[in-house]
Parts: C-alpha cells; structure tokens; sequence
C-alpha cells in the first residue's frame, strides 16, 4: 500500500518542494502584501522556479546563466555558465544543484561555490512539434510548439536523480557520480517533472500517456492514455507535473483535462473537464483539495480530491496561466502571463494582493483591453505560424510569470519573463 505524502514542503529544495509534488509549503506565507523585498535581474526569461537551501536561492535563466543569490538580501554567491538556456527549476541534494539545459546536458555543480562535479548527456533537446499545429499555416510544416516553455526539472530520490528529456526518455543518473542507472523510452518528447512516492516515478509525456516506472530497475508499472489530436496537435500531450497525495496522482494535461489517478494501479477515479482549456500547471494539495490553474480559461479551481466535484472557481481576467499554484498557510500564489502574481485568500476564494513585475508596467498596456483582458489581436496579428511565435513574445515581453512560486520563511520567491527574479514579503 502506497505510504501518505506529507501534507506540505519542510523545505523549497527542488521543484514543488519534495518528490511527491504536493505544492504546499510550510511557511507561514504572506496575506498581506508589504513590500518587494529584492529583485535580482538577469539577462534571458527566467522560466523555471527557484530551489532554496541554506539560505541561498538557485535558479536558472535563459541567459545561459545559473545564479546563486543571497536569500536575504539578493546579493550574487555565484554563476554558472552553461552557455545554454535553462528553463527549469534546479533541484538541491548533498551539497549539490542539478539542472537540465538546451544543450542536452544534465549538469551538477557543486552549491557552495558553482564549480561543475559531472556533466551527464542526454540524446538531445527539443520541443514538442507537430504539422498544422494550434491550426495555424502553413498547415504541411511541421513545427515546434513555442508554448512548449519548460525543460523536465529533476527530482532526487534515495541517492538517484530523474528527469526527462527533449529525446523521449526518462533518466535516472547516481545523484554522486552521473552515472548511467536506467533511461526509459517514451513515445515523445518529456518535459514534465517527475514525482516519486513509495519506489515508483511518475510522469507524463507529449505521447499522452502518463506513466509509473519502477525507480529502481526502470521497469515499466503501468501506463495511462489521456486524449489525442492528430490534426491540430492542440488538445494532446502532457506538460504538467503530478502530485501525489494519499495515495493518489492528479495531473494536467493538455487535452483539457485534470486527472486522478490510483497510484498503484493507475485506475482512473475521475477526470475533471477544462472545457477546452489546457491544464499546464501542477497542482496543489492539500487537506483532501485539489487546487489547479487552467490557461485560456484562466481560472484558478478547487475541486474534491476523492471525487473531483468543483467546490470554488475564480477567474482572473482571461490571461494564460501556466505557473502552478503554491499554497502557504491560507494564501495561494499563481503566477499570470499578463505579469501578475495574485496572492488569492483561500478562506474566501478571493484575491488578497497583486504584484505587476517591471515587464507588464512597461510594456503590458500595448497588449491590454481597457477592461484588463489581453488584446488578442495585437498579441498573435495573424494565423501564421511566424505571428503565433511572434504572439508568444509579446506576452512575454509584459513580464509574464510562468514560474511557478516559491514560499519559504514568509517570502514569495517567483521569476519572470522581464528576466527577474522577485522576493516579495
């Protein structure tokens, strides 16, 4: 029988806090929102979310750059130079940070002064694609999805480390040596972050099947087919990363869906209904709740965990939202792809506080409605592939934050595409 998650992150040391994934972390959070307490500012999009350890805040940015700040002040320890983009979050073990880059290497650098111990290489990086992709022309090309954003994050377990990647496969490496352990061959590309509960890893691919694999010998548990779309390659495929709580895993997926899974047997329970809306983020959970963020619906939902009935639902103003909900004491987080963190008081399913990052201030009015909603047609211009990659960066230029946030000490750390990293108290 499947042991109990525990309820909330003791720490922030690697993507959603520990290896099942919960989102729920054990500081006291911040309801009120009193003042930016640093920003550290790179030179790319900082993507992925930061890991905290010993009073230090690692993260990665498109800049080809992985930082090393002071958590209390921002202040730089050091940086290392990949040379490469890295949009995921690192994960802290032993002394060390792992992270993936778009280079198709595995990196390990040593936390306390960023000098790399192993590099480990994979078959190489890329994004998801498809032909008539999101139905936009020309309809024979096969393109990559520019809103496949993140890389696989790792997570580290009993002396290993396990990540996807662009090549289909999931590693998993000796966390001391970079040694080969097991690869497992998926179907497509993996960008989603695996969880690990009770001996077992758990992933989804752009195959769109989710999969349990034994963390040991790499053998394959079982696997779950989520939807398919072989037109448009729009409604398929699984960028979220799984929690797993009570024995149970709840994932998105791009075919619209939140699943819940029996973790030992990967029976379906249930199967909530974005109503053509992906479901990118992870969720959060927490005391028998679900808590997600769906993206062109841009709602933040709260559902049943045992049955999937939607308890509370809030809207925030039709912006894609792809960061993942974090939960601390009675306030969620979630990051806006129009700039916004929204701090949301979970006692009345209401927004307590918003920040707006530097982006969406500056350049966030050219692509707004004078009602708050995004201007769709200043944003993608057209139904060519070149204006939707073109689209993409315009969100981004308002700052969009599509990392998911962390709360640690009552501090929210969050990045942002403006290249910031923020720490907000």
């Amino acid at each position: 029988m499947l042991s109990v998650a525990p309820s909330f992150c003791e720490d922030a040391w690697m993507f959603r806090g520990n290896p099942q994934h919960s989102g729920v972390y054990a500081a006291s959070g911040v309801a009120k929102f009193s003042s930016l307490k640093w920003k550290f500012h790179t030179g790319g999009m900082v993507i992925g979310s930061p890991a905290l350890a010993e009073g230090k805040v690692y993260f990665g940015s498109t800049d080809g750059q992985v930082y090393a700040l002071d958590a209390e002040s921002g202040a730089q320890q050091w940086k290392f130079d990949v040379k490469s983009r890295v949009p995921s979050s690192p994960a802290v073990w032993d002394k060390m940070v792992y992270f993936g880059a778009y280079d198709g290497y595995f990196y390990a650098v040593d936390a306390s002064t960023g000098t790399l111990k192993w590099k480990f290489q994979t078959g190489g990086e890329r994004r998801f694609a498809g032909s008539h992709l999101h139905g936009v022309q020309p309809a024979a090309e096969t393109m990559p999805d520019p809103f496949d954003c993140y890389l696989s994050s790792p997570v580290v377990w009993q002396g290993a480390v396990y990540f996807g990647s662009g090549d289909g496969n999931v590693y998993s490496l000796n966390a001391t040596t970079g040694a080969l352990n097991w690869k497992f061959k998926t179907g497509d590309v993996v960008h989603a972050s695996p969880a690990i509960a009770d001996g077992t890893v758990f992933v989804g691919s752009w195959d769109s099947y989710f999969y349990a694999i034994d963390a040991s010998t790499g053998r394959e548990r079982w696997r779950f087919k989520t939807g398919e779309d072989a037109d448009t390659h729009n409604q398929v495929g699984i960028q979220s990363s799984a929690a797993v709580v009570d024995g149970m895993i709840y994932f998105g997926c791009r075919d619209s869906h939140l699943y819940a899974l029996d973790a030992k047997s990967g029976e379906k329970k249930w199967a909530f209904s974005g109503n053509g809306s992906w479901v990118v983020a992870s969720p959060a959970v927490r005391e028998g709740k679900v808590y997600f963020a769906t993206s062109d619906t841009s709602l933040v939902d709260e559902v049943d965990a045992r049955s999937g009935a939607v308890l509370r639902s809030l809207g925030l103003n039709h912006w894609y939202l792809y960061s993942s909900p974090a939960i601390a004491g009675n306030t969620l987080y979630v990051g806006s792809t129009q700039g916004k963190l929204v701090a949301v008081d979970l006692a009345q399913f209401k927004p307590a506080w918003t920040f707006e990052t530097d982006g969406m201030k500056t350049n966030g009015p050219a692509y707004t409605k004078a009602d708050g909603s995004p201007d769709q047609e200043a944003i993608y211009r057209s139904d060519f592939y070149d204006d939707m990659v073109g689209g993409v960066g315009r969100v981004m230029s308002m700052g969009a934050i599509i990392s998911s946030p962390v709360v640690v000490d009552s501090v929210v750390y969050v990045g942002s595409a403006d290249g910031n990293l923020y720490a907000l108290r």
